[in-house]
């Protein structure tokens, strides 16, 4: 791609908007997750399941609503190329600290192709190919949760190890026996590895956040 001036009010307006768009799918999604987790206390599976079949139609309404302000407001479809080739090189100036750069290059790419015809599916107005690095992201927010927590527990505190993990998750719900099921998983661990000696800093990770279903 040749080098251009961004100076293109629309191009910025538009891709603005279109992470904007982003912002607020994330935004909704992350707090119809934790919707899920009170659903799950309280034993509503019903509601949890309702809630399951409308997060599949969850991505799509949020495109479509930002392709219908799109048009509205900007008449996308009928900007010119090199105002596209610029919403995409600014919308990637967007990205820098923001914290889910891969899921955002995702929703411009299902945005973009709902208005653009099939000849401009290329590298130079979506994303094929990462343009932000994830390798090194860190969420600096301040009631963030950290990806994943780690554990180093040793052969004598593998089982109040793992009875950590579980209690980490905060679950505001009481557990049959919550010893018994600690056993149980500790007993189908040690037929993978009771015969090895652990090694210095041995550790198991998990994920902060649970999968409900």
């Amino acid at each position: 791609m040749p080098t251009q001036r961004l100076d293109s009010k629309v191009a910025y307006d538009i891709a603005k908007a279109m992470m904007d768009g982003f912002n607020r799918h994330y935004r909704l999604f992350r707090a119809e997750s934790a919707r899920a987790k009170h659903r799950f206390e309280s034993r509503d599976w019903p509601a949890q399941q309702r809630a399951q079949r409308e997060r599949i139609e969850f991505y799509d309404l949020r495109v479509n609503e930002c392709v219908k302000r799109l048009h509205k407001e900007f008449e996308a479809d009928q900007q010119p190329m090199d105002v596209w080739e610029q919403v995409k090189l600014l919308y990637i100036g967007l990205l820098v600290n923001h914290h889910q750069p891969e899921l955002a290059e995702t929703f411009f790419n299902s945005v973009t192709t709902k208005i653009l015809q099939r000849a401009y599916f290329q590298n130079d107005f979506i994303f094929v190919r990462p343009a932000v690095s994830t390798e090194y992201i860190e969420n600096d927010e301040p009631r963030a949760l950290p990806t994943y927590r780690s554990y180093y527990p040793t052969r004598e505190s593998m089982a109040d190890e793992l009875r950590h993990l579980v209690e980490d998750f905060d679950l505001r719900v009481p557990y049959d026996d919550l010893g018994r099921d600690v056993a149980l998983v500790l007993q189908a661990m040690k037929r993978h590895f009771d015969h090895h000696k652990l090694r210095a800093n041995f550790q198991f990770q998990a994920l902060s956040g649970l999968f409900y279903r």
